[in-house]
C-alpha cells in the first residue's frame, strides 16, 4: 500500500513503519530542514568566517551542535505549527493533511518535546548563551504557531523574523558582524515578508473559515497584492548596496536575476485569482530563496579555491 492510498484510508494502527516515517518527515518538512542546513554551512564558509580554511569550518565541533540544535528546533517548530493548523490545513492542503495525520497527534507532540529538549541539550554542550538562545526560539515558535500567526502585522512580521532566525544563531556564534551580512539580512526579510503575505492568500479559504485574521483576510486580496508589490519594490534598496560592494563577486548575478524574477512575479501575482495560481507563486519565491541559498558559493571565486587549498 503505498503513501497516497494509506492516507485515504488514514489508517494509523496499521501504518507500516516506513509509512509513518515518510508522514513525519511531511509533518517537519524535510526537505526545507535540509536546505536550512545548507545555508548555514554555506554561510558560516563563505560569509561568517572568512579567514578560515574549509576543513576547519567542517570540523567545526561546536558549529555542528548549532546546525544539529537548529534542526532539531525547526523540525519540532513544524510539528507544533501542523499541530495547531490541523483544522485549516484540512481545507487548504487536503492530501498533506491525510498524510500527516497517519501519525497520530499524541505521537507528534511526544517527538516534539522530545527534538525540543535535545535541541536546548545540543546546544547546551556549546554554551550557555547558546542554549538560551534556543531556548527563546522555542518559546517563539510556540507562541507564533498558537497566538501571533493568527492577527494581521504580528503573524506577518513574527513569520518572517523566525524564519530568519536560525541564520543569526551561527552569526551570533561567529560573532562576525559586516555590512555584507546585515544589507544581505535585509534583502532576505522582504523575500521572506513576500513568501508570508503569498502563504496568506494561498491559505485565504481555510484562514477565513478558522477566523485566522491575517492580512489577507482582513483587508482582502487586492490590499495584500499591493503590499507584495511594494515590498517588492524594498528588495532593490538593499541590492544596490550589495552590488556596490566588491566582497559580493558572482552573487551579484543571483541579485540581477532576483529582480528579473520579481518583476514577472508581480505581473503573474496582479493576473492571479485562483489558489492554484497562488501556490505556483508561491514556489517562484520558494525557489528564488533557495537559488539564494546556494548563491552563498559565489561571493567571491578566489574563496573557494583557497578554502580548498588550505590546509
Amino acid at each position: 500500500m503505498d503513501l497516497l492510498e494509506m492516507a485515504k484510508n488514514n489508517s494509523k494502527r496499521n501504518a507500516p513503519f516506513y509509512i509513518k516515517m515518510l508522514s513525519l518527515f511531511s509533518v517537519v518538512r524535510g526537505y526545507n530542514i535540509l536546505l536550512i542546513v545548507i545555508a548555514q554551512y554555506l554561510a558560516s564558509i563563505f560569509i561568517f568566517s572568512a579567514e578560515k580554511s574549509l576543513k576547519h569550518v567542517l570540523l567545526d565541533v561546536n558549529l555542528f551542535f548549532i546546525v544539529f540544535s537548529t534542526t532539531c528546533v525547526i523540525a519540532a517548530g513544524y510539528i507544533i505549527n501542523s499541530f495547531y493548523d490541523s483544522e485549516a490545513d484540512k481545507i487548504n492542503r487536503p492530501l498533506k493533511s491525510k498524510i500527516d495525520a497517519i501519525v497520530s497527534q499524541k505521537v507528534k507532540l511526544q517527538i516534539y518535546f522530545a527534538l525540543n529538549f535535545l535541541g536546548v541539550l545540543i546546544a547546551l554542550m556549546v554554551s550557555w548563551r547558546a542554549a538560551l538562545f534556543f531556548s527563546v526560539y522555542i518559546f517563539s515558535i510556540w507562541f507564533y504557531s498558537h497566538k501571533l500567526k493568527k492577527y494581521p502585522l504580528t503573524g506577518l512580521f513574527s513569520g518572517a523574523i523566525i524564519s530568519i532566525l536560525p541564520f543569526f544563531a551561527v552569526f551570533v556564534y561567529f560573532k562576525n558582524f559586516s555590512e555584507i551580512i546585515f544589507t544581505h539580512a535585509a534583502f532576505l526579510f522582504f523575500i521572506l515578508l513576500i513568501r508570508e503575505l503569498i502563504k496568506d492568500l494561498e491559505k485565504l479559504k481555510g484562514d477565513f473559515i478558522q477566523n485566522y485574521q491575517t492580512i489577507a483576510v482582513k483587508y482582502g486580496e487586492q490590499f495584500t497584492k499591493t503590499l507584495i508589490t511594494i515590498l517588492s519594490v524594498f528588495t532593490l534598496n538593499p541590492v544596490y548596496f550589495l552590488l556596490k560592494l566588491p566582497e559580493v563577486g558572482g552573487m551579484r548575478y543571483y541579485f540581477y536575476f532576483s529582480v528579473a524574477v520579481l518583476i514577472i512575479f508581480n505581473v503573474l501575482l496582479w493576473i492571479g485569482k485562483t489558489k492554484q495560481q497562488y501556490v505556483k507563486l508561491h514556489l517562484i519565491i520558494k525557489l528564488l530563496i533557495v537559488a539564494g541559498v546556494f548563491s552563498l558559493a559565489l561571493i567571491d571565486y578566489s574563496v573557494i579555491i583557497d578554502r580548498i587549498l588550505v590546509k
